[in-house]
């Protein structure tokens, strides 16, 4: 038998296999096993015959721990080739170049879209009163990597340059070194001090600068930062004297942008991506020197290139600069356009731009970056509805609440840090604050999809760039029918094991994956219009461990008895089915917190349901027992409920009092709960009477009430003014008058107001007081006959940023000043869309009041966007046909 020991030492160069080797070398059977001067003879020859029996067996025991110990070496030596050790601990280092240099000597020429930010950033920080002006003042650049902070920041400090008596450009970055930056500081405001700086601490640093600075008139720019704590220490330096001295910070988090200039929120600057048109030219003019140096065969490659790009000014250069050494045919650049993603990780001259995309998701804590990878499912331009996402989430198990913690508060937290660093794009903000869906860049979808690929996080079918699929170990599978109609999922990828299916496009009833062999499937999310039929769900009953469904498939209109089985089920979502009967045995899903439909019936027990959190939304028809509108009372932890009253239901024998009675002691128990949302719908004149004074006690949780209805309030409910926390109100009432708006105004948490009606009384103007309303965001009124239409007062909502109103051409006119509506009173106004009813008016009447429109609002913030759109437009009074009127009138009397 070999001894091992050699072996095992050559695997000595490892630091972790070392430990290993010493111990075998040092193991006491290496040494001489026979010792001189045993007897000789026959007594010799016993003994010899006896420890040949011993070391038998030893040797026997060492062969087997020999055994143990090489295939212990084995693993070590994997484990060292697996994680890289050696290019850890022995790759020679090098020193990183700082990804922002280049940002620091870009010539004035070589840039496209600049002047517009940077003539807006140098007002925002040199215009205000005279006394605000003489303060200090600290404004923020904030946005994604690579949308050009940096380059703005430079610009503004270089035409500023002059301006001010002392100047400082810093870096902070992901790892700060405050001593380091502090000395950068004092060595440009005062360098004579930079040799004698070298020993001083923080403390000494702050206090030299601070002293230095103390009656000073400085600008200073702090690039890059990443974290409040720096930005506290860093600001400790900078004396807030009377010489309006000014600040300037870049960072890609929203709440660190806010937290710099805390107190002056309008001083934030979000950076945008480029315009088509600038994004076009800055494209040209890297890839051929010139705008025009484009050739014809490569206009719509480009364009195409463009898109992916998403006016990301990084991007843009750093894929130019690669076309621009590659041969300018269509052949190559569609090549170039279908390898972007991939280029992330392949292309040398893609290093730099996947260095500062990669700062930004190193920075996540690991369960933001999972929740980040996670939206690598959705195909390129997806909007990603934020309820449905987070849903999707908890399903997962992506969610971590800590204290008792609500899960979709919770998954709502991560969706808007993730927008606050800069990493989604938010879509449709509402009047909370709050996105209603996100999107992700191309750029950093194209990092997440191969940081999923490298981590077996998503497995991909569909894309043709995205061919590495580990059939074997499929976790979670996409399928993109958009991005390839016909799929051939592979026969021998092995689907047992996946958490998640998403199909994203028709697939044909016979290229469906057959749902019984998903064991372990959590989310299941079926995006396909019109092909798939119920049939496809007759297996649904296996999915045991089903958390999550979603069917968006139109040919659905029936779910399987068998759905009851899906006890671990939490979300359902039927809304995009035409499903109008859901299976008795519904009301078996014990854990369903989440039931969305469209228009389907109230299922009988729905009581039985105890874990819904929504419901939304249910028909209440002539089908409807009235037991069931009692149990919906019983739903003790219902927040949102959505309802369509489609009853057609006889008064004889008191029917309808029943119905309504009933619904109404339901609506009464839930609102003394844990009720925040009601929506009601109805198209069919059902009266919704019974809800103007029966609501006692007061819903006094209610944030959300919404009504859409052919059906107008004669008045405001009573119960409506006892609703302190409401923040949203759709509402139709007829006729409305100032009391109406009086009562709504003194809602003290009202932020949305809708208020639909047929008539405005009296027909003069209705005033908008300075008493009400005090944190409005958006109103949106609509009236038929508005009479001369809203006018604010001096002082009136004061954080309105949204308006939709009406005026009425032929009825403001005859009205001496009839064109002050008072509009220039809105100081936070940003949107506003005035609606011109042009029925009965003149042709010069509607133009006038149009150009009023636009003199009011040109008086406003140059932020303000303005819509100005026509009512019964073709109800214009021409001028032969007004005359004609007249004669008529004349004729008559």
């Amino acid at each position: 038998m070999s001894c091992p020991s050699a072996g095992l030492r050559r695997c000595g160069s490892c630091p972790t296999t070392s430990r290993a080797a010493l111990t075998v070398s040092c193991c006491p059977w290496v040494s001489s096993p026979v010792a001189n001067g045993k007897p000789r003879g026959c007594k010799g020859l016993l003994s010899r015959c006896m420890d040949l029996m011993t070391n038998s067996k030893t040797r026997h025991r060492m062969a087997k721990k020999i055994k143990v110990l090489k295939q212990r070496a084995i693993e070590v030596s994997s484990r060292r080739a697996r994680y890289k050790v050696d290019d850890v601990f022995f790759r020679p280092s090098r020193t990183s170049i700082d990804p922002r240099l280049p940002a620091f000597f870009t010539e004035m020429t070589r840039l496209v879209g600049i002047d517009g930010p940077r003539n807006k950033l140098i007002k925002l920080l040199t215009e205000g009163e005279c006394v605000t002006a003489q303060q200090l003042k600290v404004a923020s650049i904030v946005g994604f990597g690579g949308l050009g902070k940096t380059t703005l920041a430079n610009q503004v400090y270089q035409k500023l340059e002059g301006q001010f008596e002392y100047q400082a450009f810093v870096s902070v970055s992901q790892k700060p070194d405050l001593k380091k930056i502090l000395r950068n500081i004092l060595s440009q405001i005062c360098w004579q001090e930079c040799a004698s700086n070298e020993a001083w601490d923080e403390q000494q640093l702050i206090n030299k600068i601070r002293q230095f600075l103390k009656h000073k008139r400085y600008f200073i720019v702090i690039d890059d930062i990443w974290g409040t704590p720096v930005w506290r220490a860093i600001k400790c330096a900078f004396p807030e004297n009377s010489s309006s001295s000014r600040i300037l910070t870049t960072t890609r988090i929203i709440t660190v942008a806010k937290y710099c200039s805390s107190q002056h929120h309008d001083h934030l600057y979000e950076i945008k991506p480029l315009s088509a048109t600038h994004s076009k030219s800055l494209f040209f003019k890297r890839a051929f020197g010139s705008e025009g140096g484009c050739p014809l065969q490569l206009r719509e490659v480009s364009d195409e290139i463009l898109k992916k790009c998403g006016g990301l000014p990084l991007a843009i250069i750093t894929v130019a600069s690669l076309l621009a050494n590659k041969a300018s045919t269509k052949e190559e650049w569609l090549r170039i356009r279908n390898s972007i993603g991939s280029a992330l990780e392949k292309d040398l001259d893609m290093e730099e731009m996947k260095k500062i995309l990669f700062l930004s998701y190193n920075d996540l804590p690991y369960h933001l970056k999972t929740c980040l990878l996670y939206l690598s499912i959705f195909p390129e331009d997806y909007e990603i509805k934020r309820d449905r996402l987070v849903r999707r989430w908890i399903a997962e198990g992506f969610i971590n609440p800590a204290g008792g913690q609500d899960l979709e508060e919770v998954g709502e937290g991560y969706f808007s840090e993730l927008i606050n660093r800069s990493l989604i794009e938010p879509v449709e903000i509402q009047y909370d604050g709050r996105a209603d869906a996100c999107r992700v860049h191309d750029m950093i979808l194209d990092l997440i999809i191969s940081k999923s690929i490298e981590e077996n996080f998503v497995t991909f079918s569909g894309d043709k760039k995205l061919n590495a699929l580990p059939y074997d170990k499929v976790r979670r599978l996409s399928l993109n029918y958009h991005a390839q109609e016909h799929i051939m999922v592979p026969s021998n990828m092995i689907v047992s094991h996946v958490r998640s299916l998403t199909i994203f496009g028709c697939a044909e009833a016979e290229h469906m994956l057959s749902l019984s062999k998903f064991h372990s499937v959590r989310v299941l999310d079926l995006e396909n219009r019109e092909v798939l039929e119920h049939n496809c769900l007759k297996h649904i009953n296996r999915l045991s461990q089903l958390k999550y469904l979603r069917l968006d498939v139109r040919r659905i209109t029936a779910l399987p008895e068998q759905l009851g089985e899906l006890q671990n089920l939490q979300t359902l979502d039927l809304r995009w089915t035409l499903v109008k009967k859901l299976p008795a045995s519904i009301v078996q899903l014990q854990k369903l917190a989440c039931l969305l439909v469209n228009c389907t019936e109230l299922p009988e027990g729905i009581g039985n349901m105890q874990a819904l959190r929504e419901l939304s939304e249910v028909e209440i028809n002539q089908n409807t027992s009235p037991s069931s509108l009692q149990e919906l009372g019983t739903l003790t932890k219902l927040r949102m409920l959505g309802l369509n009253l489609n009853w057609h239901i006889s008064n004889t024998n008191g029917g309808m009092k029943a119905y309504t009675d009933n619904l109404v002691m339901s609506l009464c128990k839930l609102g003394m709960l844990n009720l925040r949302t009601i929506q009601i719908q109805s198209y069919n004149f059902c009266s919704l009477d019974f809800l103007l004074d029966s609501w006692f006690p007061p819903p006094c949780f209610l944030q959300r009430f919404e009504i859409s209805t052919e059906y107008y309030f004669p008045r405001i409910p009573k119960w409506v003014a006892s609703l302190d926390h409401l923040s949203y109100l759709g509402i139709y009432v007829d006729p409305v008058d100032e009391e109406t708006f009086r009562i709504l105004g003194d809602l003290p948490s009202l932020l949305f107001l809708w208020i639909s009606s047929r008539t405005a009384r009296p027909k003069e103007r209705l005033i908008i007081s300075s008493n009400g309303f005090r944190y409005l965001k958006e109103l949106y009124f609509t009236c038929w006959d508005s009479g001369t239409g809203l006018m604010f007062e001096a002082g009136a909502m004061p954080e309105l940023e949204n308006l939709r109103v009406p005026f009425s051409a032929h009825d403001v006119f005859p009205l001496c000043g009839g064109l002050d509506f008072g509009i220039q009173n809105l100081h936070s106004l940003k949107h506003l869309h005035v609606e011109i009813v042009c029925y009965g008016a003149k042709v010069w009447e509607v133009e006038a009041l149009e150009d009023a429109v636009k003199n009011a609002a040109g008086c406003l913030s140059d932020e303000l966007t303005l819509e100005v759109s026509r009512w019964d437009e073709e109800e214009i009074v021409k001028d032969g046909e007004h005359k004609l009127a007249e004669e008529e009138v004349d004729a008559d009397n």
